[in-house]
């Protein structure tokens, strides 16, 4: 069996060097706020090109606190309303709610599976505050095109990276481009996309490109003022031990996963690449009309968290797949306003939405696939 994402294989490197840092944390004797999550701060914010980064408990409480903060800082109020993707994953809608904000849903492009900047236009209204923008599966969104709407809106832009750690901004040249090569596009490499406004949550859990051993998140700001209230917030509120400035929760990067993933920051870059390499052959060798192949200009504004396929008969091709040992995954089956959790909203049509839960399919993808492995996987796919 091909397995979908093997993690035994992808931390079994890093295995002695975890040993060492469980036994320096232990002799320690300090396992929360303590000199790991400091230096995992310090190095993930240096990576980002950012000011601050904020150690919190897991990608979603990182989503929730940006907004509340927002709220803290009166830039923000219960009950504005946030755009925000149709197509995600629900936490990204989940976080808003929690929030005490209302979301506005707006369909992606089919080709990126992005949310399409030229449908956020008609969805302002002087109730809309805020713009949840999400990196799916990897990919940047078209944040330049966005921030031009924000900026003549004077809306907060906020970023789900929970699946694009490493991902460098670029930008549409040409925003009516069919997405059918890169001749149209300019891009601004270089630049993590950290080096922006507003802040931007990521989640470090474990099938991540870069997970921790259990549940993570952060978030990274150039904005002083926020992230002085963000980590306030993550500790009850309180910026001095037994006094609380805020209404905050507890919402932590533990010592010994900010320990993790500083052994595991320094090859994130050399991984993303790996995963770019799976991609680029995935894309120039596989090579049947029955499968959709993603949109990718072969820049560094993707590191493939997922490889996402799409075909008209998904169940078909799974079965396929599983029967010649390649295992898979559907990212994801429901889309958020089919949920039964959203009742209200089962009624509400979004087709490029729902055409994309429909029909898509991920491939293995993961730094320790070999290259034997994505033979087959382009073989087997070719003979469907």
């Amino acid at each position: 069996m091909i397995p979908f994402l093997d993690l035994k294989k992808i931390n079994e490197p890093y295995e002695a060097l975890f040993q060492e840092k469980l036994k320096l944390v232990l002799a320690n004797g300090w396992y929360i706020l303590g000199k790991e999550l400091e230096t995992f701060e310090k190095a993930f914010a240096k990576y980002c090109h950012s000011k601050h980064c904020v150690g919190v408990g897991n990608g979603f409480d990182a989503l929730v606190l940006i907004f509340k903060a927002y709220i803290e800082l009166g830039k923000l109020q219960k009950g504005d309303e946030v755009i925000v993707p149709a197509n995600t994953y629900i936490a990204s809608i989940l976080a808003i709610l929690q929030a005490d904000l209302i979301p506005v849903l707006v369909e992606p492009r089919l080709e990126t599976y992005n949310i399409n900047p030229d449908l956020i236009q008609e969805k302002i209204t002087p109730k809309i505050k805020a713009i949840l923008a999400v990196h799916l599966y990897g990919q940047l969104a078209e944040l330049d095109k966005i921030n031009e709407i924000a900026e003549k809106h004077n809306l907060i832009v906020v970023e789900d990276a929970a699946q694009s750690h490493g991902t460098e901004k670029f930008k549409f040249q040409n925003q009516n481009s069919k997405f059918q090569s890169c001749e149209n596009l300019s891009r601004d490499f270089g630049t993590k996309i950290d080096n922006l406004k507003s802040a931007i949550a990521y989640s470090f859990y474990p099938g991540k490109n870069l997970g921790c051993l259990g549940d993570g998140g952060a978030i990274t700001t150039n904005d002083s003022e926020l992230a002085k209230v963000l980590y306030s917030l993550r500790n009850y509120g309180s910026e001095k031990k037994y006094h609380n400035e805020y209404i905050g929760v507890n919402s932590r990067l533990d010592e010994l996963q900010a320990g993790f993933l500083n052994l595991k920051l320094s090859n994130l870059d050399a991984d993303n690449e790996k995963r770019r390499a799976i991609a680029k052959r995935y894309l120039s060798e596989i090579k049947n009309d029955k499968i959709v192949l993603p949109f990718w200009d072969f820049s560094n504004n993707h590191v493939f968290h997922l490889f996402v396929i799409r075909t008209a008969n998904r169940l078909h091709l799974q079965e396929y797949l599983a029967q010649h040992t390649i295992q898979t995954v559907i990212h994801y089956p429901i889309p958020p306003h089919k949920q039964k959790a959203f009742l209200d909203w089962n009624t509400l049509s979004f087709p490029i939405t729902e055409k994309i839960h429909q029909e898509v399919l991920s491939l293995p993808m993961s730094p320790v696939l070999t290259a034997s492995e994505v033979d087959f996987i382009i073989e087997i796919l070719n003979q469907y």
